[in-house]
């Protein structure tokens, strides 16, 4: 087991044992132990090897034996009884928002409810809202979570739906059999969130192209097994349909199921008006019944008079009038990502230390990496005081000094009070390189208060940029009420760079807002928001809902060199 697994089972003891009643210290013990755990560097198994697992603080006997077992066996008796003595369906009612394990604890015991179904019956037939602690806008509330977690289950982020599909794209690509072979879809086009995946090839052979798919190591069952299309359920249950067509049909079958059906609607308009007919079989002219030879999309966009458009951009939004003008944007490449700004460490609620996370970046290739822990009004992420900031500050110019093939910069991610005053004071904040300012508590406040709230704290001259703007969690939460328009504008008067926040779970800012700030002179600067060193890879992501935006290497923060990027703080 790996150490997040171990830490995993034990938050799921303390949570069960909360949902029991049990003693509020030992639940505490087993969710302190769990982020203990989380945050830090050591090596969890080493530890238990050489018997020295008391030297984690808060690790007290019997989380040692548990983990030890954990450990060395990959499962535990005490957890497994404890899971059965709960029904199956109380569990997941703790991802609904606003329900925790005592609220939770309460409906059990007054109103019987062990289930997502007795849940919502109790919403609707009025019994919750009357209920001593819940009341009526606590019901509508809950029904409107539940409804969206019916959604959100046929939904699959981008950080797990993108591998998930280039492993099996590679496994496809390695049969001599497959001529061209592409993903295809809405995570072609870089959304965020895709109900399935869609792959296509081109072979001659597509029976035994399709063999070849349906017995795939990742594939857990087989829907359908057809002679040109399939479909199959993957680990992690994500649909995914394979299609495979004539190597003369490729570039148009590749852009027809591409999409965006807008997209395909307006490029065959345009095929119509040029005296030719567009289907994903091939581009037809007059009434030949023979298709233009059309060796990739590139082909396909010049024979309609357009320059090539981008997967990303091809969503009706204006991607074809640009192409026409040739005016559509050079947009930014991964290769152009020379750092970025809003990192965690071990200070915090990160998993690696200052020098991990520098030694990760370097190997990334990234020139400069910047350091943003908490601040101190987020005490559950372990936030830091100001006498901890000024040691941290310290410690990243000791380490500089060493001139390290990556430079670290001292920031912080200071938390935007709910009056829009900043967590610390200016004078410390004037010590740092820059200052990240988030919101992270106070959701429930309405569009107005929310809107002046991060004004205000954009208005700060020490604010350098506005992190995860909207505060949503894809899939589990949504954002919080906010005036867009209005913080746009704020952040081109004041100056302020807008985060895209490049964490699969939030890819916040939405790239639908991104041409509109880019048109506002607003800089881009596009975070991990890494906890541990492999988060440093969601710069990736970051990259492509920035390209989905029409954003260029000029519009981005982390395009610059370290001397470039320092005349902008």
């Amino acid at each position: 087991m790996t150490k997040d697994q171990v830490a995993s089972a034990l938050r799921e003891i303390g949570t069960i044992l909360e949902l029991q009643g049990e003693n509020p210290f030992k639940c505490r013990a087993y969710l302190n132990g769990a982020r203990t755990l989380e945050t830090s560097a050591t090596d969890l198994t080493e530890l238990v090897r050489t018997n020295r697992l008391g030297e984690l603080p808060g690790i007290g006997d019997a989380l040692r034996d548990k983990i030890t077992t954990l450990i060395i066996t990959g499962k535990l008796p005490y957890l497994e009884e404890l899971r059965s003595s709960i029904p199956a369906g109380l569990l997941p009612l703790l991802d609904l928002p606003g329900l925790g394990p005592k609220k939770l604890r309460a409906l059990r015991d007054k109103l019987k409810i062990e289930s997502l179904d007795a849940l919502t019956q109790a919403c609707q037939d009025g019994r919750l809202a009357a209920l001593e602690g819940f009341g009526e806008k606590t019901a509508t509330n809950l029904l409107e979570a539940i409804d969206r977690h019916a959604n959100y289950k046929k939904l699959h982020r981008l950080g797990t739906a993108l591998p998930a599909a280039r492993t099996l794209l590679e496994h496809l690509k390695q049969s001599p059999l497959v001529l061209h072979a592409e993903i295809a879809g809405s995570l072609r086009r870089g959304k965020e969130v895709v109900k399935d995946l869609d792959l296509i090839a081109s072979s001659k052979k597509p029976k035994e192209v399709m063999k070849l798919f349906v017995s795939s190591p990742n594939v857990e069952k087989v829907v359908n097994h057809g002679e040109t299309k399939s479909s199959v359920i993957l680990a992690g249950g994500i649909p995914c349909d394979l299609r495979v067509i004539p190597p003369e049909s490729w570039a148009t079958a590749l852009a027809h199921f591409t999409g965006s059906k807008e997209h395909n609607i307006a490029l065959r308009q345009r095929a119509i008006d040029r005296g030719l007919h567009l289907s994903e079989w091939g581009l037809l002219k007059g009434k030949s019944k023979t298709p233009l030879k059309l060796k990739d999309e590139k082909d396909l966009h010049k024979a309609l008079g357009l320059a090539f458009i981008p997967p990303e951009l091809r969503e009706d939004s204006g991607e074809i009038a640009a192409a026409e003008k040739n005016e559509l944007p050079d947009l930014l490449t991964c290769d152009q990502i020379r750092g970025c700004l809003h990192n965690h460490t071990l200070a915090s609620d990160g998993q690696d230390s200052l020098s991990s996370m520098a030694q990760a970046a370097a190997e990334q290739g990234l020139e400069w990496l910047g350091i943003a822990d908490h601040s101190k009004s987020s005490f559950q992420a372990n936030g830091l005081d100001a006498k901890r900031l000024e040691k941290q500050i310290e410690e990243i110019r000791l380490l500089n000094s060493k001139k390290p093939k990556c430079t670290l910069l001292s920031g912080t991610e200071c938390d935007i009070l709910k009056d829009g005053k900043l967590d610390f004071p200016d004078s410390l904040l004037s010590e740092l390189d820059y200052v990240v300012a988030s919101v992270h508590s106070g959701f429930t406040s309405d569009e107005k208060e929310m809107t002046q709230r991060i004004i205000r704290a954009m208005e700060n001259p020490h604010v350098t940029c506005l992190g995860h703007p909207t505060g949503r969690l894809l899939l589990e939460r949504e954002a919080y009420p906010l005036n867009i328009p209005k913080i746009l504008d704020a952040a081109a008067a004041t100056g302020t760079w807008i985060e895209l926040n490049a964490n699969p779970w939030r890819l916040d800012l939405d790239w639908r807002w991104w041409h509109k700030a880019r048109d506002l002179g607003i800089l881009c600067c596009i975070n991990p928001d890494a906890h541990k060193t492999s988060h440093l890879r969601f710069l990736d992501f970051g990259v492509t809902l920035a390209r989905k935006g029409w954003l260029r290497a000029q519009d981005v923060v982390n395009t610059r060199t370290l001397s470039q990027l320092r005349k902008l703080f």
